[in-house]
C-alpha cells in the first residue's frame, strides 16, 4: 500500500475509535472514496446519532420553513461565482420597498413559514451611488438601519422570525441587530487567503471576503451571544489542507464562544454568466466526505446542514455523511443565491428523509438549544415572538402555531426594585452568597479554548539605569523598550524611579493629595456581557442579583448630598430589560434630587449599549445624555486596550477601538472623561506601556481626560482566576513601578494620577503617593464591584481616613471637585460634618482599616 493509503487507514482507525482528529488526519480523510468513504460515513453517522440522542431528539432531522427576502441585490463585493449580486440598471430599485418586504412575508406566513430570511449584499452604499441615494431619500443612515427597520416590521405585522444574512458585521453592528433577530448568519466559505488576495481568485476585489475579517465576524457573534449560522463553500479552488483549516477554525470559535448554532457544508455549482461558469462542480462524493469530516471534527453537539436543493437526489448519501439538518426550505420563494436549483417540496423531503430511517421535524430559525437557554442568547424583546412559535418541551417549532404579528418594543424601563438591593451594605457584613455563579462552566465560553489564545510570558532583559537616565532627560519620550525596562526596576533602581516620578508630580500638580466626596451608585448588577474577570455581574435569577428602582436611586442621591458629596458616580450592568433611554431617566432623577451635584456616569460600554438600543449614533446618544444631566463619563471598561488581551479577559465587552471612539467623541462635544487601566491578570508589562501611550496620544488630540486611574486586578472571586487562567493580581513591586511609570509617560499630558484605595489598601496607597501619585479617588460611600471580587479594603472611606493616608505619605490633603476645581464652602462644611460618608455609613463596619 502507498503512503497515502496507510495514512488514510490510520486516520480512519482514529475516527472509528472516537479519537480527536488533527488537521493532517482531517485533510487525509477528505480524500476518502470507495470503501474508505463508506467507513468514514458510518463513523460520522454514529457521531451524529449520539448527538441527537444527547439532545433528546433521536432520529430527528430538522429543517426551517422559511421565506426568502432579497432586501437588496446590490453588493460592494465582486465574487467570481455569484449570480445574486447585480448592478443597479438591472433592478427596478436598489432595495425592496417596505410594502414589497411585507407582501413577501405575509404570503410566507399564510403558507405556514416561520422564518424570514433576509439576504442582501454587503454594504452596497459603499460602492453604488444609487444605493446611497435611495437610503438618503428614505431616511436611513445605512443598509443595516433599513435591515433593522424591516425586521421590526416583519415581527410586528406577520409574526415571522427574522434571520439576518447582511454579510460582514462588526461588534457594534451585532449590538444594533441582536434585538430584532433571534439568529444571524454569514458563511465563512474558506480560510484560503490566496483566493482573496491573488488576482484571478474567486474573491479577488471583494473586501468582505478576507478570511481574517470573516473569522472576526464569527468571533464577534460569540462575544455578543448571537446564535449564528456559518459554513464552508467547497470546490472554489481551495486545497484539501485549506478546506480542513476552515473546518478547524469554525471549531475553534465554536469552542471558545458557543455561538455557532449550525454549520452549512455547501458544494460549489457553476452558474452561467459568472467568471467561474466553466469551473467544475464539486462532486457529491466530495461533498459527502467533507460533511463527514466536518461532523467528526466538530463533534456530536454540532448541527451540520447540507442544502437539499444542491444534492440532486443524493439525500441518503448526505444523511449517511452525518447531517442533522436540511436548512431553510421555502414553499414560496426560490433560492435567490442558487435560483437554478429549486427547493424540494417539503413532503418530498420528509419522504426521502424517512427512507433513511429519520423523521423530519420543523425548527425555528433559532436552534432549540438556544431557545431553551434563553438569556443571554435571546433578547428579551424577542422572547414573546419566539415563545409563540416554539414547543416549550423541545424548543422545536410548534407546527400548529398561529402566525400573527406581535408588538416589538423596548422594555418598559425595568425600574421595579428587585433582588438584593441592600447588597451595598451587606457586602461588608453578610458577604456574597457564593464565590461564583452556577453557570460558571458555560457563560464565559470554553476555558480550555481560552488557554490556547493566551501568549507565553515574555522574557525581558534591558538596562534599567540607561532607561532612568533617558526618563530624566525626556520623560514622555521614552521608547517602548525603555519604558519596559523601568517596569522591571527593583531595589535602588525602583527607588530612583519613584523619586523621579514624584519630582515630576510635584512639578505638575504640587504637593496636595486630592480626593473627592462622592457616592457610587450601581443601579443594577444584572448583566449578560460575560466579562470573565467580573465577579459583580449576576443573572436576574441569581441570589445576589438586584436592580434598584428609580426612587431608590434618587434616595441614594439625597443621602449623598446630605453627606456633602459633590459627585455621584453611577454605573450598572448591561441589564437586558433596560432600554437605551433608561440611562437618561436615571440622569434626570439624579438631577431632580440634587440639581447641584456633578453626575459622573456611564462607562463607554454603557454608552455603546444605550446607542445600540436606541439606534442612535454615539454622538447623538452622548448629546442626549448631556441634556439629561450627565456631566462627565468614567473611562472604565478600558481594562487593557489591546483586543488580543480583551478577548481573553472579556467575552462580550466593546473592542478597544469602540472605547476610543466613545471617549474621543465625548471630548469632541465637550464632555470630559477619566481614563483607566486594569492590569495584572492575563496581560504583561508590554501591554501596560502600549495602553498608557495610547491614552497619551488621545489626550494630545483632545485634551479631554481629567485623570488616569490605575486599577490593579482583584482576583479572589474573579471567574478567570477561579478557572486558573489569570494570575492573582500584580505584585507590590509592579504596582509601585507602574504608578511611577504612568506619571512619567503621561507627563505634560494627563496631570492627575489616581490610585485606588479599594484595591491597594492604605499601606500601598501611601507608598505610591510617594512615587508619582497625587490623587486618592473618593469616599465612594458604597463600593460593591471590587468587594464582590474579594477586595478586603472596605466599601467606603471617611475623609479622616483619606487624610491620614496622605499624612503618612508626608503630604497635605485637599478636597476637590470631579474636575479638580475648588469645592464650594457649603459642600466643604457639609462633608466635614459627616466625615464625607453620611450617617448611613456610620452604621457599617470599617473593613481593612
Amino acid at each position: 500500500m502507498d503512503a497515502m493509503s496507510s495514512a488514510l487507514r490510520r486516520a480512519l482507525a482514529r475516527a472509528r475509535d472516537g479519537r480527536t482528529l488533527d488537521r493532517s488526519e482531517a485533510t487525509t480523510l477528505l480524500g476518502a472514496r470507495g470503501a474508505g468513504l463508506d467507513d468514514l460515513l458510518s463513523y460520522a453517522s454514529r457521531t451524529r446519532d449520539a448527538g441527537l440522542d444527547a439532545a433528546g431528539r433521536p432520529g430527528v432531522i430538522t429543517y426551517s420553513r422559511k421565506v426568502f427576502i432579497p432586501l437588496t441585490r446590490l453588493c460592494r463585493d465582486r465574487c467570481g461565482y455569484c449570480t445574486f449580486a447585480t448592478v443597479p440598471h438591472k433592478l427596478d430599485a436598489p432595495y425592496l420597498s417596505p410594502d414589497e418586504v411585507l407582501e413577501i412575508a405575509r404570503q410566507g406566513a399564510a403558507m405556514g413559514c416561520k422564518e424570514a430570511l433576509f439576504t442582501l449584499g454587503d454594504r452596497p452604499e459603499d460602492r453604488w451611488k444609487q444605493a446611497r441615494e435611495w437610503l438618503d431619500a428614505h431616511g436611513y443612515d445605512d443598509t443595516l438601519s433599513y435591515v433593522r427597520a424591516m425586521a421590526i416590521r416583519v415581527l410586528e405585522e406577520t409574526g415571522l422570525l427574522p434571520h439576518l444574512n447582511p454579510g460582514v458585521l462588526t461588534w457594534r453592528d451585532f449590538q444594533r441587530l441582536k434585538p430584532v433577530a433571534p439568529s444571524m448568519g454569514m458563511m465563512l466559505e474558506t480560510t484560503a487567503t490566496r483566493l482573496f488576495s491573488e488576482r484571478g481568485g474567486p474573491h479577488f476585489g471583494s473586501p468582505d471576503k478576507d478570511p481574517a475579517v470573516r473569522l472576526r465576524v464569527l468571533e464577534d457573534a460569540g462575544r455578543t451571544n448571537v446564535p449564528f449560522t456559518t459554513g464552508i463553500l467547497i470546490g472554489i479552488g481551495e486545497t484539501a489542507e485549506e478546506r480542513a483549516d476552515a473546518i478547524f477554525e469554525i471549531r475553534r470559535t465554536m469552542r471558545e464562544y458557543g455561538a455557532i448554532q449550525e454549520v452549512i457544508v455547501q458544494n460549489f455549482r457553476a452558474k452561467p454568466d459568472t467568471k467561474m461558469r466553466d469551473a467544475p462542480d464539486a462532486e457529491l462524493e466530495e461533498l459527502a466526505a467533507t460533511i463527514a469530516v466536518t461532523r467528526l471534527v466538530l463533534g456530536p453537539k454540532a448541527r451540520v446542514q447540507a442544502p437539499p436543493n444542491l444534492v440532486a437526489d443524493q439525500f441518503a448519501l448526505m444523511l449517511r455523511a452525518g447531517i442533522d439538518d436540511w436548512g431553510g426550505v421555502s414553499p414560496l420563494t426560490p433560492d435567490h443565491v442558487n435560483p437554478e436549483r429549486p427547493w424540494p417540496q417539503i413532503d418530498e423531503l420528509a419522504a426521502r428523509t424517512a427512507e433513511s430511517g429519520f423523521a423530519l421535524r420543523e425548527r425555528l430559525t433559532i436552534y432549540p438549544e438556544y431557545v431553551r437557554r434563553g438569556e443571554p442568547w435571546l433578547d428579551p424583546r424577542l422572547t414573546a415572538h419566539v415563545a409563540a412559535l416554539a414547543d416549550p418541551a423541545t424548543g422545536l417549532a410548534r407546527e400548529d402555531a398561529a402566525l400573527e404579528g406581535r408588538p416589538w418594543q423596548e422594555p418598559d424601563g425595568g425600574f421595579e426594585a428587585s433582588g438584593r438591593t441592600d447588597l451595598h451594605t451587606e457586602i461588608d457584613t453578610t458577604g456574597r452568597t457564593s464565590d461564583r455563579r452556577d453557570d460558571f462552566d458555560e457563560v464565559y465560553g470554553d476555558w480550555d479554548a481560552l488557554r490556547d489564545r493566551m501568549s507565553a510570558p515574555q522574557r525581558f532583559d534591558a538596562d534599567v539605569k540607561t532607561a532612568l537616565a533617558r526618563a530624566e532627560q525626556n520623560p514622555a519620550g521614552l521608547s517602548d523598550d525603555e519604558a519596559l525596562a523601568l517596569l522591571h526596576a527593583d531595589g535602588p533602581e525602583l527607588d530612583a524611579l519613584t523619586k523621579l516620578a514624584d519630582d515630576l508630580r510635584r512639578e505638575a500638580v504640587g504637593d496636595d493629595v486630592t480626593y473627592v466626596v462622592t457616592r457610587n451608585i450601581n443601579f443594577t448588577n444584572v448583566c449578560y456581557t460575560g466579562c470573565r474577570f467580573c465577579a459583580f455581574a449576576q443573572r436576574r435569577t441569581d441570589a445576589d442579583a438586584y436592580t434598584l428602582s428609580l426612587s431608590q436611586v434618587g434616595d441614594r442621591v439625597n443621602e449623598a448630598w446630605d453627606a456633602g458629596a459633590t459627585e455621584v458616580c453611577m454605573q450598572g450592568g448591561i441589564h437586558p430589560d433596560l432600554p437605551g433611554t433608561a440611562y437618561f431617566d436615571l440622569a434626570r432623577e439624579v438631577k431632580r434630587r440634587a440639581p447641584g451635584i456633578h453626575l459622573h456616569s456611564y462607562s463607554p460600554m454603557e454608552v455603546v449599549n444605550g446607542a445600540s438600543r436606541t439606534d442612535l449614533s454615539i454622538r447623538e446618544w452622548l448629546e442626549a445624555a448631556r441634556e439629561a444631566g450627565v456631566d462627565s463619563l468614567p473611562g472604565t471598561a478600558a481594562e487593557i486596550l489591546d483586543d488580543e488581551v480583551r478577548w481573553v479577559l472579556t467575552k462580550g465587552k466593546l473592542p478597544a477601538d469602540q472605547w476610543v471612539e466613545v471617549v474621543t467623541t465625548a471630548h469632541e462635544i465637550g464632555i470630559p472623561t477619566t481614563s483607566t487601566m486594569m492590569y495584572g491578570h492575563v496581560d504583561n508589562p508590554s501591554h501596560w506601556v502600549a495602553h498608557i501611550k495610547l491614552l497619551r496620544s488621545i489626550q494630545e488630540r483632545t485634551g479631554g481626560f481629567s485623570e488616569f486611574v490605575l486599577l490593579p486586578f482583584v482576583h479572589h472571586n474573579s471567574p478567570i482566576y477561579l478557572a486558573g487562567l489569570a494570575r492573582p493580581g500584580p505584585t507590590v513591586r509592579e504596582n509601585v513601578a507602574v504608578h511611577a511609570l504612568a506619571r512619567i509617560l503621561l507627563h505634560g499630558a494627563i496631570h492627575n494620577i489616581q490610585t485606588s484605595w479599594v484595591k491597594l489598601g492604605d499601606e500601598l496607597c501611601t507608598r505610591v503617593l510617594q512615587g508619582g501619585v497625587n490623587d486618592l479617588g473618593g469616599t465612594l460611600m458604597e463600593e460593591t464591584i471590587s468587594r464582590m471580587a474579594g477586595s478586603e479594603n472596605g466599601s467606603f472611606k471617611p475623609i479622616s481616613e483619606l487624610e491620614a493616608i496622605a499624612a503618612r505619605a508626608g503630604r497635605p490633603a485637599k478636597q476637590r471637585t470631579t474636575l479638580y476645581g475648588e469645592v464650594p464652602a457649603e459642600r466643604l462644611e457639609a462633608s466635614r460634618r459627616t466625615d464625607g460618608i453620611g450617617d448611613f455609613g456610620r452604621r457599617l463596619p470599617l473593613v481593612g482599616t
